[in-house]
């Protein structure tokens, strides 16, 4: 089991931005691979750390987490599916180099001993995905295209003689205070460290060229309408010395025939004739995967909800499965014939025709209270 991001960065849900950060910087610095050369254990933490920092520094990703948990961003739809979700040392030094600051001597960059070249992170790609609620309930893998730039076969770049390959240069600035240092992004790469070299004829002017490529996506049951997974590195890769963006999927749930969601439940309306109500039947009706068979007692009212436990769509979280409610609706013909009219005249002061509910009877909104409850 996947430990808790606030448990990992030493924090209470209550953090706000600033503490997070401050957390997530003492984690990083303590178990930085410069400070803790060949230690695996350290270097396991430090990117533990960083997938927290990734999530909870993020107010969307952290709203998820908090309502989801983990399986939000499981399934390449966080992190790429892996423990890490697929970061390494290039992605972490890549998205979140300003933390570290100068405490290595690299400002944030990775070459092994924090002295290397910056690395860019391409641009992400975002794309959406339409599932069945049939899909959303067992979880399903999909396969869509996609296009990608990336850097095209024989393409190659130098170092950046403006920043020497940092990424970023250094100007000093004269104030009343005293003489202050800044860091910006080199004009020249624009932070990429390196410039273009040699241009196949068909790349563009960054050197990049836009290719058909087919991504995988495992969606993980109980995802919910807008809710966004990552599949990292599947953007667009970026010039130079750089790693690829992500891809950003987005669930469009469509809507199903006979079901309707709610949360983890399922609403089913279910019509029968006054006659079925009154002599009461056995019905098939749609489920999730398949017809189930249920009974309705003689005398039957509308109105009356049966619930089916576990037949309706499994948590993210993995807490079980919701319910399928069945509301019964008796179906009043709206035309009679002479016999029937008749028959219906006959009864109207019969005593088991006159309504006469039980206390056990709840009202229409005591029964939507229960629903809710």
């Amino acid at each position: 089991m996947k430990k808790d991001f606030y448990e990992i960065l030493g924090i209470s849900k209550s953090a706000d931005a600033a503490a997070i950060k401050k957390a997530y910087r003492k984690k990083a610095l303590e178990h930085h691979p410069d400070k803790n050369p060949d230690d695996k254990s350290a270097e396991e933490k430090f990117k533990l750390a960083a997938e927290a920092y990734e999530v909870l520094s993020d107010p969307n990703k952290k709203a998820k987490y908090d309502q989801y948990g983990h399986q939000a961003f499981d399934g390449s739809g966080g992190f790429g599916g892996g423990g890490h979700g697929g970061m390494n040392m290039d992605d972490i030094f890549s998205q979140f180099g300003d933390i570290f600051g100068s405490a290595f001597g690299g400002g944030g960059g990775f070459g092994g001993g924090g002295g290397g070249q910056r690395r860019t992170k391409g641009s992400n790609l975002r794309i959406k995905v339409k599932l069945t609620l049939e899909e959303i309930a067992n979880g399903v893998e999909k396969k869509v295209k996609v296009k990608r730039k990336v850097q095209a076969p024989g393409v190659s770049y130098r170092t950046c003689s403006t920043c020497n390959g940092q990424g970023q240069v250094m100007r000093v600035t004269n104030t009343i205070l005293g003489r202050m240092q800044s860091a910006s992004t080199c004009p020249t790469c624009a932070g990429s460290g390196q410039i273009l070299d040699k241009k196949p004829a068909e790349a563009d002017s960054q050197g990049m060229i836009t290719e058909d490529d087919t991504v995988s996506i495992k969606i993980p049951a109980g995802v919910v309408d807008g809710m966004q997974l990552k599949v990292s590195n599947k953007g667009n890769d970026a010039p130079g010395n750089s790693v690829p963006g992500d891809l950003i999927v987005a669930i469009e749930e469509l809507e199903h025939q006979f079901l309707k969601r709610e949360g983890e439940n399922l609403h089913y309306d279910l019509y029968i004739s006054f006659s079925e109500a009154v002599l009461g039947i056995s019905k098939d009706i749609e489920a999730i995967n398949g017809k189930v068979r249920i009974k309705l007692e003689e005398g039957i009212q509308s109105g009356k909800i049966l619930r089916l436990k576990g037949k309706g769509i499994p948590s993210i979280n993995g807490y079980g499965n919701g319910d399928l409610l069945v509301h019964v609706n008796v179906w009043t013909p709206k035309t009679l014939n002479k016999d029937q009219k008749q028959f219906f005249e006959k009864n109207l002061t019969d005593e088991n025709f006159i309504p006469n509910p039980e206390k056990s009877d709840k009202s229409f909104f005591e029964k939507v209270k229960d629903m809710f409850s």
